[in-house]
Protein backbone atom coordinates (compact mmCIF):
# COMPACT_ATOMS: atom_id res chain seq x y z
CA UNK A 1 0.00 0.00 0.00
CA UNK A 2 1.43 3.41 -0.99
CA UNK A 3 2.31 6.11 1.52
CA UNK A 4 -0.26 8.46 -0.02
CA UNK A 5 -3.08 5.95 0.48
CA UNK A 6 -1.96 5.19 4.05
CA UNK A 7 -1.87 8.91 4.84
CA UNK A 8 -5.41 9.46 3.61
CA UNK A 9 -6.75 6.34 5.32
CA UNK A 10 -5.05 7.26 8.61
CA UNK A 11 -6.78 10.63 8.73
CA UNK A 12 -10.12 9.13 7.67
CA UNK A 13 -9.83 6.54 10.46
CA UNK A 14 -8.99 9.27 12.99
CA UNK A 15 -11.93 11.48 11.98
CA UNK A 16 -14.35 8.53 11.90
CA UNK A 17 -13.31 7.34 15.36
CA UNK A 18 -13.71 10.83 16.81
CA UNK A 19 -17.13 11.19 15.16
CA UNK A 20 -18.19 7.93 16.84
CA UNK A 21 -17.42 9.46 20.21
CA UNK A 22 -14.40 7.42 21.27
CA UNK A 23 -11.99 9.05 23.78
CA UNK A 24 -9.36 11.09 21.98
CA UNK A 25 -6.32 9.62 23.72
CA UNK A 26 -7.47 6.06 23.03
CA UNK A 27 -8.41 6.94 19.45
CA UNK A 28 -5.01 8.46 18.68
CA UNK A 29 -3.16 5.50 20.16
CA UNK A 30 -5.41 2.90 18.50
CA UNK A 31 -5.18 4.46 15.03
CA UNK A 32 -1.41 4.74 15.46
CA UNK A 33 -1.18 1.07 16.45
CA UNK A 34 -3.22 -0.20 13.49
CA UNK A 35 -1.41 1.86 10.86
CA UNK A 36 1.97 1.34 12.53
CA UNK A 37 1.51 -2.42 12.19
CA UNK A 38 0.38 -2.10 8.57
CA UNK A 39 3.39 0.06 7.75
CA UNK A 40 6.04 -2.16 9.43
CA UNK A 41 4.67 -5.49 8.27
CA UNK A 42 2.96 -6.34 11.58
CA UNK A 43 6.21 -6.34 13.57
CA UNK A 44 4.63 -5.97 17.03
CA UNK A 45 7.87 -5.86 19.02
CA UNK A 46 9.34 -3.11 16.82
CA UNK A 47 6.21 -0.98 17.19
CA UNK A 48 6.08 -1.47 20.96
CA UNK A 49 9.74 -0.49 21.17
CA UNK A 50 9.01 2.66 19.17
CA UNK A 51 6.09 3.53 21.43
CA UNK A 52 8.02 2.85 24.63
CA UNK A 53 10.94 5.07 23.61
CA UNK A 54 8.67 7.97 22.67
CA UNK A 55 6.50 7.64 25.78
CA UNK A 56 9.60 7.62 27.98
CA UNK A 57 10.83 10.74 26.20
CA UNK A 58 7.60 12.52 27.13
CA UNK A 59 7.90 11.61 30.81
CA UNK A 60 11.50 12.87 30.88
CA UNK A 61 10.44 16.30 29.59
CA UNK A 62 11.09 18.64 32.51
CA UNK A 63 9.04 21.45 30.95
CA UNK A 64 5.84 19.43 31.30
CA UNK A 65 6.16 19.48 35.10
CA UNK A 66 4.71 23.00 34.83
CA UNK A 67 1.36 21.57 33.70
CA UNK A 68 0.14 20.14 37.05
CA UNK A 69 1.59 23.15 38.89
CA UNK A 70 -0.29 25.69 36.77
CA UNK A 71 -3.45 23.57 36.99
CA UNK A 72 -3.18 23.41 40.79
CA UNK A 73 -2.67 27.18 40.93
CA UNK A 74 -5.79 27.69 38.81
CA UNK A 75 -7.85 25.32 40.93
CA UNK A 76 -6.90 27.09 44.16
CA UNK A 77 -7.70 30.50 42.67
CA UNK A 78 -11.00 29.26 41.30
CA UNK A 79 -12.10 27.88 44.66
CA UNK A 80 -10.89 30.89 46.62
CA UNK A 81 -13.14 33.21 44.54
CA UNK A 82 -10.39 35.77 43.95
CA UNK A 83 -12.18 37.15 40.87
CA UNK A 84 -15.46 37.91 42.66
CA UNK A 85 -14.20 41.00 44.48
CA UNK A 86 -12.72 42.45 41.30
CA UNK A 87 -16.00 41.93 39.46
CA UNK A 88 -17.93 43.70 42.23
CA UNK A 89 -15.51 46.64 42.09
CA UNK A 90 -15.66 47.01 38.31
CA UNK A 91 -19.43 46.61 38.50
CA UNK A 92 -19.43 49.97 40.32
CA UNK A 93 -16.67 51.59 38.24
CA UNK A 94 -17.88 50.75 34.71
CA UNK A 95 -21.57 50.08 35.33
CA UNK A 96 -22.62 53.62 34.40
CA UNK A 97 -21.42 53.22 30.81
CA UNK A 98 -23.46 51.72 28.00
CA UNK A 99 -22.17 48.18 27.84
CA UNK A 100 -20.13 48.91 30.98
CA UNK A 101 -21.14 45.75 32.81
CA UNK A 102 -20.16 43.67 29.78
CA UNK A 103 -16.83 45.47 29.59
CA UNK A 104 -16.31 44.76 33.29
CA UNK A 105 -16.77 41.05 32.54
CA UNK A 106 -14.10 41.26 29.83
CA UNK A 107 -11.61 43.06 32.10
CA UNK A 108 -12.14 40.59 34.95
CA UNK A 109 -11.83 37.64 32.55
CA UNK A 110 -8.57 39.07 31.19
CA UNK A 111 -7.09 39.36 34.68
CA UNK A 112 -8.46 35.93 35.61
CA UNK A 113 -6.93 34.49 32.41
CA UNK A 114 -3.53 35.75 33.48
CA UNK A 115 -3.81 33.87 36.76
CA UNK A 116 -5.37 30.58 35.67
CA UNK A 117 -4.97 29.34 32.10
CA UNK A 118 -7.92 26.92 32.35
CA UNK A 119 -10.95 27.71 30.19
CA UNK A 120 -13.45 25.72 32.23
CA UNK A 121 -12.62 27.64 35.41
CA UNK A 122 -12.86 31.06 33.71
CA UNK A 123 -16.12 30.47 31.83
CA UNK A 124 -17.85 28.73 34.73
CA UNK A 125 -16.77 31.39 37.25
CA UNK A 126 -17.89 34.28 35.04
CA UNK A 127 -21.05 32.42 34.03
CA UNK A 128 -22.04 32.07 37.67
CA UNK A 129 -21.12 35.65 38.60
CA UNK A 130 -21.96 37.66 35.50
CA UNK A 131 -24.61 35.57 33.74
CA UNK A 132 -27.44 36.47 36.16
CA UNK A 133 -26.18 40.06 36.54
CA UNK A 134 -26.23 40.71 32.78
CA UNK A 135 -29.71 39.21 32.60
CA UNK A 136 -31.02 41.38 35.46
CA UNK A 137 -29.62 44.54 33.87
CA UNK A 138 -31.46 43.94 30.60
CA UNK A 139 -28.52 42.89 28.43
CA UNK A 140 -29.27 41.12 25.18
CA UNK A 141 -28.95 37.42 26.01
CA UNK A 142 -26.86 36.62 22.94
CA UNK A 143 -24.45 39.47 23.65
CA UNK A 144 -24.14 38.46 27.30
CA UNK A 145 -23.43 34.84 26.42
CA UNK A 146 -20.91 35.88 23.76
CA UNK A 147 -19.08 38.18 26.17
CA UNK A 148 -18.71 35.52 28.84
CA UNK A 149 -17.75 32.70 26.46
CA UNK A 150 -15.29 34.73 24.38
CA UNK A 151 -13.55 36.54 27.23
CA UNK A 152 -13.40 33.28 29.19
CA UNK A 153 -11.38 31.66 26.43
CA UNK A 154 -8.58 34.22 26.84
CA UNK A 155 -7.18 31.92 29.51
CA UNK A 156 -5.96 29.47 26.89
CA UNK A 157 -3.81 32.20 25.31
CA UNK A 158 -2.75 34.71 27.96
CA UNK A 159 0.10 33.27 30.08
CA UNK A 160 0.33 31.17 32.12
CA UNK A 161 -1.38 29.02 29.49
CA UNK A 162 -1.38 25.22 29.57
CA UNK A 163 -1.60 25.21 25.78
CA UNK A 164 1.65 27.18 25.49
CA UNK A 165 3.38 24.79 27.88
CA UNK A 166 2.22 21.85 25.76
CA UNK A 167 3.35 23.57 22.54
CA UNK A 168 6.78 24.33 23.98
CA UNK A 169 7.12 20.75 25.20
CA UNK A 170 6.18 19.44 21.76
CA UNK A 171 8.71 21.39 19.73
CA UNK A 172 11.67 21.36 22.10
CA UNK A 173 13.16 24.28 20.14
CA UNK A 174 14.78 27.37 21.62
CA UNK A 175 12.72 29.71 19.40
CA UNK A 176 9.49 28.22 20.70
CA UNK A 177 10.49 27.61 24.30
CA UNK A 178 7.79 28.13 26.93
CA UNK A 179 9.40 31.40 28.02
CA UNK A 180 9.38 32.78 24.47
CA UNK A 181 5.81 31.61 23.93
CA UNK A 182 4.67 33.25 27.17
CA UNK A 183 6.29 36.54 26.16
CA UNK A 184 4.88 36.31 22.63
CA UNK A 185 1.32 35.63 23.82
CA UNK A 186 0.93 38.69 26.07
CA UNK A 187 0.36 41.31 23.35
CA UNK A 188 -1.98 39.17 21.17
CA UNK A 189 -4.01 38.28 24.25
CA UNK A 190 -4.35 41.94 25.21
CA UNK A 191 -5.15 42.79 21.58
CA UNK A 192 -8.08 40.37 21.54
CA UNK A 193 -9.28 41.67 24.90
CA UNK A 194 -9.13 45.25 23.57
CA UNK A 195 -11.04 44.25 20.42
CA UNK A 196 -13.75 42.65 22.57
CA UNK A 197 -13.98 45.82 24.68
CA UNK A 198 -14.17 47.99 21.55
CA UNK A 199 -16.90 45.83 20.01
CA UNK A 200 -19.05 45.80 23.15
CA UNK A 201 -18.57 49.53 23.75
CA UNK A 202 -19.39 50.55 20.17
CA UNK A 203 -22.31 48.18 19.75
CA UNK A 204 -23.93 49.21 23.02
CA UNK A 205 -23.29 52.90 22.30
CA UNK A 206 -25.09 52.57 18.97
CA UNK A 207 -27.85 50.40 20.41
CA UNK A 208 -28.21 51.02 24.18
CA UNK A 209 -30.87 48.34 24.47
CA UNK A 210 -28.17 45.72 23.87
CA UNK A 211 -26.36 46.71 27.08
CA UNK A 212 -28.01 49.46 29.10
CA UNK A 213 -26.09 51.27 31.85
CA UNK A 214 -26.76 50.47 35.48
CA UNK A 215 -29.21 52.98 37.03
CA UNK A 216 -27.54 55.73 39.03
CA UNK A 217 -29.29 54.73 42.24
CA UNK A 218 -27.54 51.35 42.07
CA UNK A 219 -24.12 52.99 41.81
CA UNK A 220 -23.79 54.33 45.33
CA UNK A 221 -20.01 54.18 45.81
CA UNK A 222 -18.04 57.43 45.80
CA UNK A 223 -15.01 57.94 43.55
CA UNK A 224 -12.66 57.30 46.46
CA UNK A 225 -14.53 54.13 47.37
CA UNK A 226 -14.41 52.93 43.76
CA UNK A 227 -10.65 53.48 43.60
CA UNK A 228 -10.14 51.72 46.95
CA UNK A 229 -12.33 48.76 45.92
CA UNK A 230 -10.55 48.38 42.60
CA UNK A 231 -7.06 48.57 44.08
CA UNK A 232 -7.91 46.21 46.92
CA UNK A 233 -9.19 43.56 44.53
CA UNK A 234 -6.79 44.19 41.64
CA UNK A 235 -3.45 44.30 43.46
CA UNK A 236 -3.44 40.71 44.81
CA UNK A 237 -4.06 38.93 41.46
CA UNK A 238 -1.78 41.40 39.68
CA UNK A 239 0.93 40.63 42.23
CA UNK A 240 0.52 36.95 41.44
CA UNK A 241 0.81 37.69 37.71
CA UNK A 242 4.03 39.62 38.34
CA UNK A 243 5.36 36.76 40.45
CA UNK A 244 4.79 34.19 37.75
CA UNK A 245 5.46 36.15 34.56
CA UNK A 246 8.02 38.54 36.00
CA UNK A 247 10.35 35.79 37.16
CA UNK A 248 10.14 34.06 33.75
CA UNK A 249 10.67 37.19 31.66
CA UNK A 250 13.45 38.44 33.92
CA UNK A 251 15.24 35.12 33.55
CA UNK A 252 15.12 34.49 37.29
CA UNK A 253 13.09 31.29 37.05
CA UNK A 254 12.16 28.69 34.47
CA UNK A 255 8.44 28.28 33.66
CA UNK A 256 8.34 25.22 35.91
CA UNK A 257 9.92 27.08 38.82
CA UNK A 258 7.62 30.06 38.23
CA UNK A 259 4.62 27.71 38.27
CA UNK A 260 5.71 26.49 41.70
CA UNK A 261 5.95 30.10 42.89
CA UNK A 262 2.47 30.66 41.46
CA UNK A 263 1.12 27.77 43.53
CA UNK A 264 2.57 29.31 46.67
CA UNK A 265 1.12 32.70 45.72
CA UNK A 266 -2.31 31.18 45.07
CA UNK A 267 -2.27 29.50 48.48
CA UNK A 268 -1.34 32.80 50.13
CA UNK A 269 -4.18 34.61 48.34
CA UNK A 270 -6.62 31.88 49.39
CA UNK A 271 -5.42 32.24 52.99
CA UNK A 272 -5.79 36.03 52.82
CA UNK A 273 -9.40 35.68 51.68
CA UNK A 274 -10.01 33.03 54.37
CA UNK A 275 -11.06 30.50 51.76
CA UNK A 276 -8.23 28.03 52.29
CA UNK A 277 -9.32 24.88 54.07
CA UNK A 278 -8.80 21.16 53.75
CA UNK A 279 -11.76 20.76 51.38
CA UNK A 280 -10.35 23.39 48.98
CA UNK A 281 -6.90 21.77 49.02
CA UNK A 282 -8.19 18.20 48.59
CA UNK A 283 -10.64 19.08 45.81
CA UNK A 284 -7.94 21.11 44.03
CA UNK A 285 -5.51 18.19 44.24
CA UNK A 286 -8.11 15.74 42.89
CA UNK A 287 -9.06 18.05 40.02
CA UNK A 288 -5.38 18.65 39.24
CA UNK A 289 -4.64 14.93 39.14
CA UNK A 290 -7.59 14.25 36.82
CA UNK A 291 -6.79 17.09 34.43
CA UNK A 292 -3.09 16.26 34.34
CA UNK A 293 -3.84 12.59 33.69
CA UNK A 294 -6.13 13.56 30.81
CA UNK A 295 -3.55 15.87 29.26
CA UNK A 296 -0.72 13.35 29.61
CA UNK A 297 -2.87 10.56 28.15
CA UNK A 298 -3.54 12.83 25.17
CA UNK A 299 0.16 13.62 25.00
CA UNK A 300 1.08 9.94 24.81
CA UNK A 301 -1.66 9.06 22.33
CA UNK A 302 -0.81 12.07 20.17
CA UNK A 303 2.88 11.21 20.26
CA UNK A 304 2.12 7.67 19.10
CA UNK A 305 0.01 9.05 16.24
CA UNK A 306 2.59 11.61 15.09
CA UNK A 307 5.58 9.25 15.28
CA UNK A 308 3.78 6.59 13.20
CA UNK A 309 2.48 9.19 10.76
CA UNK A 310 5.93 10.72 10.27
CA UNK A 311 7.82 7.41 10.20
CA UNK A 312 5.66 6.04 7.39
CA UNK A 313 6.22 9.23 5.36
CA UNK A 314 2.87 10.95 5.90
CA UNK A 315 4.55 14.22 6.81
CA UNK A 316 6.45 14.19 3.53
CA UNK A 317 3.21 13.62 1.63
CA UNK A 318 1.53 16.64 3.24
CA UNK A 319 4.67 18.75 2.79
CA UNK A 320 4.98 17.79 -0.89
CA UNK A 321 1.36 18.75 -1.52
CA UNK A 322 1.57 22.12 0.23
CA UNK A 323 5.09 23.08 -0.85
CA UNK A 324 4.44 21.87 -4.40
CA UNK A 325 1.66 24.40 -4.90
CA UNK A 326 2.73 27.25 -7.16
CA UNK A 327 1.28 29.92 -4.86
CA UNK A 328 2.43 32.50 -2.33
CA UNK A 329 3.70 31.13 0.99
CA UNK A 330 0.86 33.01 2.66
CA UNK A 331 -1.69 31.03 0.66
CA UNK A 332 -0.14 27.86 2.09
CA UNK A 333 -0.22 29.48 5.51
CA UNK A 334 -3.93 30.30 5.15
CA UNK A 335 -4.61 26.69 4.12
CA UNK A 336 -2.84 25.44 7.26
CA UNK A 337 -4.77 27.91 9.42
CA UNK A 338 -8.03 26.81 7.78
CA UNK A 339 -7.22 23.18 8.57
CA UNK A 340 -6.58 24.08 12.22
CA UNK A 341 -9.80 26.15 12.36
CA UNK A 342 -11.97 23.36 10.93
CA UNK A 343 -10.35 20.73 13.16
CA UNK A 344 -11.14 22.97 16.12
CA UNK A 345 -14.84 22.52 15.46
CA UNK A 346 -14.59 18.82 16.17
CA UNK A 347 -11.41 18.01 18.12
CA UNK A 348 -9.89 19.06 21.43
CA UNK A 349 -7.10 21.64 21.19
CA UNK A 350 -4.51 19.30 22.71
CA UNK A 351 -5.16 16.60 20.12
CA UNK A 352 -4.95 19.19 17.33
CA UNK A 353 -1.57 20.41 18.59
CA UNK A 354 -0.26 16.88 18.87
CA UNK A 355 -1.32 16.09 15.31
CA UNK A 356 -0.55 19.30 13.39
CA UNK A 357 2.57 20.68 15.10
CA UNK A 358 4.91 17.87 13.96
CA UNK A 359 3.46 18.13 10.43
CA UNK A 360 3.04 21.88 9.92
CA UNK A 361 6.09 23.23 11.77
CA UNK A 362 8.67 21.85 9.23
CA UNK A 363 6.53 23.24 6.41
CA UNK A 364 6.45 26.67 8.07
CA UNK A 365 10.24 26.58 8.44
CA UNK A 366 10.65 25.62 4.76
CA UNK A 367 8.52 28.65 3.89
CA UNK A 368 10.82 30.87 6.02
CA UNK A 369 8.15 31.84 8.52
CA UNK A 370 9.33 32.94 11.93
CA UNK A 371 8.76 29.79 14.07
CA UNK A 372 7.65 31.82 17.10
CA UNK A 373 5.19 33.85 15.01
CA UNK A 374 3.82 30.69 13.38
CA UNK A 375 3.45 28.94 16.74
CA UNK A 376 1.51 31.87 18.15
CA UNK A 377 -0.76 32.04 15.10
CA UNK A 378 -1.63 28.37 15.59
CA UNK A 379 -2.36 28.94 19.28
CA UNK A 380 -4.50 32.02 18.65
CA UNK A 381 -6.37 30.10 15.96
CA UNK A 382 -7.00 27.29 18.43
CA UNK A 383 -8.72 29.73 20.78
CA UNK A 384 -11.62 29.70 18.32
CA UNK A 385 -12.01 25.95 18.93
CA UNK A 386 -13.64 26.74 22.27
CA UNK A 387 -16.32 28.85 20.58
CA UNK A 388 -17.08 27.15 17.26
CA UNK A 389 -19.99 24.69 17.10
CA UNK A 390 -20.70 21.83 17.27
CA UNK A 391 -18.11 21.06 19.99
CA UNK A 392 -17.17 24.47 21.39
CA UNK A 393 -16.41 23.59 25.00
CA UNK A 394 -16.90 27.16 26.29
CA UNK A 395 -20.47 27.14 24.99
CA UNK A 396 -21.38 24.06 27.00
CA UNK A 397 -19.46 25.23 30.08
CA UNK A 398 -21.53 28.41 30.04
CA UNK A 399 -24.87 26.73 29.31
CA UNK A 400 -24.26 24.33 32.19
CA UNK A 401 -24.15 27.13 34.78
CA UNK A 402 -26.17 29.91 33.13
CA UNK A 403 -29.75 30.80 34.12
CA UNK A 404 -32.36 28.91 32.07
CA UNK A 405 -33.29 32.10 30.17
CA UNK A 406 -30.11 31.65 28.10
CA UNK A 407 -30.97 29.19 25.33
CA UNK A 408 -28.42 27.42 23.12
CA UNK A 409 -29.75 29.56 20.28
CA UNK A 410 -28.77 32.67 22.27
CA UNK A 411 -25.33 31.22 22.91
CA UNK A 412 -24.71 30.28 19.27
CA UNK A 413 -25.89 33.68 17.99
CA UNK A 414 -23.85 35.49 20.61
CA UNK A 415 -20.49 33.93 19.79
CA UNK A 416 -20.58 34.63 16.02
CA UNK A 417 -19.32 38.26 16.28
CA UNK A 418 -16.57 37.20 18.69
CA UNK A 419 -15.34 34.44 16.39
CA UNK A 420 -15.22 37.08 13.64
CA UNK A 421 -13.21 39.33 15.98
CA UNK A 422 -10.74 36.49 16.57
CA UNK A 423 -10.32 36.11 12.81
CA UNK A 424 -9.76 39.87 12.57
CA UNK A 425 -7.15 39.54 15.30
CA UNK A 426 -5.39 36.81 13.31
CA UNK A 427 -5.41 38.99 10.20
CA UNK A 428 -3.99 41.90 12.20
CA UNK A 429 -1.11 39.72 13.37
CA UNK A 430 -0.34 38.68 9.78
CA UNK A 431 0.12 42.33 8.78
CA UNK A 432 1.80 43.35 12.05
CA UNK A 433 3.89 40.34 13.21
CA UNK A 434 5.86 42.63 15.53
CA UNK A 435 2.91 42.47 17.94
CA UNK A 436 4.01 38.88 18.57
CA UNK A 437 7.77 39.15 18.25
CA UNK A 438 8.42 42.45 20.05
CA UNK A 439 8.25 41.32 23.69
CA UNK A 440 10.33 38.15 23.19
CA UNK A 441 12.91 40.35 21.51
CA UNK A 442 12.93 42.72 24.48
CA UNK A 443 13.31 40.03 27.12
CA UNK A 444 15.18 37.25 25.34
CA UNK A 445 16.82 39.01 22.40
CA UNK A 446 15.06 36.89 19.74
Amino acid sequence: MSVEVLTILMFIALMASIALGHPLAVTLAAVATVFGLIDNGFDVSALLGLFANNAWGIFLNYTLVAIPLFIFMAQILDRSKVSEGLFDALYQVLGGLRGGLGMAVIVVSTVFAATTGIIGASVVAMGLMAGPALLRRGYNRGLGAGIICASGTLGILIPPSIMLVVYGGLTGQKETSVGNLFAAAIMPGLLLSALYLLYVGVRCYINPEMGPPIPKEDRTATVAEKVAMTMKNFVPPFGLILTVMGTILAGIATPTEAAALGCIGALILAMATRKLDWDVISQSCIATARTTAMIMALFVGGKFFSVVFLSMGGGDVVADVLLGMDVSPYVVFIIMMAVVFVMGMFIDWAAILLVVVPIFTPIALDLDFNPLWFAMMVCINLQTSFLTPPFGYALFYFKGVAPPEYTMGDVYRGIIPFVAIQVIGLATLIFFPEIITWLPGVFFGN
